[in-house]
């Protein structure tokens, strides 16, 4: 009755729609499949105050340093246009009780709908415009407030406040560009603690603070382009000077579909990194799942007629021995067994690496029913040593035919009703194809699902706020102030002559700027500056040795003092290290701590007569090609500051072939 090897079905499923992994992956796969992709990149702003209050922005709380708790039940509300959203439908079925950890110096009774809101955060709108005009996007006239539902509970009031700020724009990658659909300013969210069974625990530190979302047309047809976008995004933003970093400040959603698929939603992914693995997986996701519908569509003949049937297993039903049945059962729970007409094959069908369709079940039990996994077992498992010999006696039971598949599934009495509904409402959604929703990240480049895709009909005005009108005044202030390109900063780079494994993290910490001002203020190099900040002081800044509250321009005043003592720039690699470490050093001192000491050329090239006798006690191979890098050794502390070095290096060689 069961399908006798699912693990050979998966392998077979996954040569089936040809599926590649991202290392393999080349331009005609993406083709193939009809890959499409877009991005909606949130960053929050460098503001003190949050975005409709006053409390304080970017002070962040331990899980348990709160005064108060606020609990909540969510329900849906109906939009402008009298209709509820999906998404806050789902939400409501979830019956989630929702609780708000509050810490008193970073919440106030705006957080928790008690008060309206302030007036807009004046320094936050005046960033986004910025950001928008450094984008190059059509300022809108007049700022609109619109509240968005959000029933999962990240938001105590229900709704997020946001606004849009501009339309249309386009970003100029290395090979193509890309189009821009908007930029909004909007509240960020709670930051959540747990989320198990009918419970939801979020604290509220981050919850209003100002950021922007910047949202991108579905234009990248590969995953490296959609990675590239949201670098260009990041390096923009970054670029004024007025965005928030660290973990968390920015967080990209990444839409993606394939050929006859639909829009799925990858929310929050915290590392740009991940975006390629998880873009690719969730293509090839929607591509098995259209394989899928049509294997469904072939096996079925009026899918709208189809429905599953279901029998409560009880504590008498002795010939179910498993464990995991068992165990509910002894906990109060109830079990159900269900069979699904011409489903064999289906439940084991590839999705991603390592997952298959019953994965999709599983997922939405969890999200929707709120039953914890594991949460249900079926007749096609692949998972080595999980396959078990219940599910032909079980199709007997269930009367099952030769084409069906059977779930056993268990949890709570009050929510096996919803759970069934999932198990059933998914199955048909699989008759369609692609369903829309919005799927979690994972490090290793799957997804799950999380919820419902949100439409538009979570939409409408926000009636506590005025609109608020964008001057001609402002607009001009602030495009006087507007940062260099992004593409205009990687020509820099490249006219410089830096190493391009130095681009990414000079742009990514808005540095190349420094540079230049380092080179035209002090008439460094900017090769020998750019290299010291993004190979050296990179080194130490990756291995934790720069002191909390460090500040970039300390690195202007380090070559300031060198310029002041007429020192060149390679003496900055002898400062650095203790230089960053300390809260207010004192170059001057860390130097002569080196022992450091200038010196003459007439000098370097006396004392290199004198010692180069000395080589012979340390060449123990008698060869002495190597006496000229020796005594480059001995005197480069008493050289890097008055000359350069291939100039001692020549002074040495001349001394060198008199003596021979």
């Amino acid at each position: 009755m069961s399908i006798t090897d699912p693990r050979k079905n998966y392998e077979e499923t996954r040569e089936e729609i040809g599926y590649v992994t991202r290392k393999e992956a080349t331009l005609n796969d993406y083709k193939r499949i009809g890959f499409k992709s877009g991005l909606e990149i949130h960053q929050q702003l460098r503001t003190k105050s949050k975005l409709f209050c006053r409390c304080p922005a970017g002070i962040y709380h331990d899980d348990n340093d709160y005064d108060a708790e606020v609990i909540r039940h969510m329900r849906p509300t109906l939009s402008e246009m009298g209709v509820y959203d999906g998404t806050a439908l789902m939400e409501f079925r979830t019956r989630k009780e929702i609780t708000y950890r509050i810490n008193n110096e970073t919440a106030c009774t705006y957080e928790v709908d008690d008060t309206p809101p302030f007036h807009i955060d004046h320094d936050a709108l005046e960033i986004a415009i910025s950001i928008a005009l450094a984008a190059k996007m059509n300022i809108v006239g007049e700022v609109h407030i619109t509240r968005k539902q959000y029933l999962d509970g990240s938001i105590p009031t229900g709704f997020q406040r946001s606004a849009i700020i501009s339309v249309e724009g386009e970003l100029q990658l290395k090979n193509k560009k890309v189009r821009l659909i908007q930029l909004s300013l909007e509240e960020d969210s709670c930051r959540e603690v747990s989320d198990i069974g009918h419970k939801r625990i979020y604290k509220t530190d981050r919850l209003g603070m100002p950021l922007i979302e910047t949202v991108t047309y579905p234009d990248c047809l590969t995953p490296d382009e959609l990675a590239e976008t949201a670098e260009y995004i990041r390096f923009l933003n970054r670029s004024t000077g007025k965005v928030r970093t660290g973990m968390g400040a920015a967080r990209e959603d990444v839409n993606v579909s394939c050929e006859g698929g639909s829009r799925a939603e990858i929310k929050g992914v915290a590392h740009i990194r991940w975006i390629p693995e998880l873009s690719h997986n969730e293509a090839f996701r929607q591509y098995a799942l259209l394989n899928i519908r049509a294997k469904l569509q072939e096996k079925i003949g009026d899918p709208p007629a189809w429905s599953l049937k279901s029998r409560e297993i009880t504590e008498k039903e002795q010939m179910f021995h498993f464990a995991p049945v068992r165990a509910a059962l002894d906990r109060g729970e109830k079990a159900m067994a269900l069979n699904l007409p011409g489903c064999r094959g289906i439940l084991s069908h590839f999705t991603q690496p390592g997952r298959i369709f019953a994965d999709e079940l599983s997922d939405r039990l969890k999200v929707i029913a709120c039953i914890e996994k594991p949460n249900m077992t079926h007749s096609e498992e692949i998972a080595e040593g999980n396959f078990n010999n219940l599910f032909p006696e079980l199709a007997i039971w269930l009367s099952a035919a030769p084409d069906d598949a059977q779930i056993i599934l268990w949890g709570p009495a009050e929510d096996i009703p919803t759970a069934i509904e999932t198990v059933e409402e998914r199955i048909r959604l699989a008759f369609e194809g692609v369903p829309n929703e919005t799927r979690k990240a994972f490090k290793d480049g799957t997804t799950m699902f999380e919820r419902v895709l949100p439409g538009r009909d979570r939409m409408y005005p926000d009636t506590d706020s005025q609109p608020i009108p964008v001057t001609t005044d402002m607009l001009d202030r602030l495009g006087r102030h507007q940062p260099v390109d992004v593409a205009r900063r990687f020509l820099q780079m490249k006219e410089w002559n830096l190493p391009e494994d130095t681009w990414h993290y000079l742009l990514s910490k808005n540095l190349v700027g420094l540079i230049e001002r380092i080179g035209n203020d002090l008439g460094f190099d900017y090769r020998e500056v750019g290299i010291m900040i993004g190979h050296r002081f990179r080194s130490l800044e990756g291995r934790g040795r720069v002191v909390q509250g460090f500040s970039y321009e300390r690195l202007y005043d380090l070559f300031a003092f060198l310029k002041e003592e007429n020192l060149l720039a390679p003496v900055a690699r002898i400062i650095l290290p203790a230089a960053v470490t300390q809260a207010s050093p004192d170059f001057r001192r860390i130097l002569e701590g080196k022992g450091f000491r200038r010196a003459t050329m007439d000098e370097l090239k006396g004392e290199a007569r004198e010692i180069a006798p000395r080589f012979t006690e340390v060449c123990y191979n008698g060869n002495m090609a190597g006496m000229e890098d020796w005594l480059m050794g001995q005197l480069h502390m008493k050289a890097i500051g008055s000359f350069r070095l291939s100039d001692v290096r020549k002074a040495i060689s001349e001394i060198l072939e008199v003596r021979d």
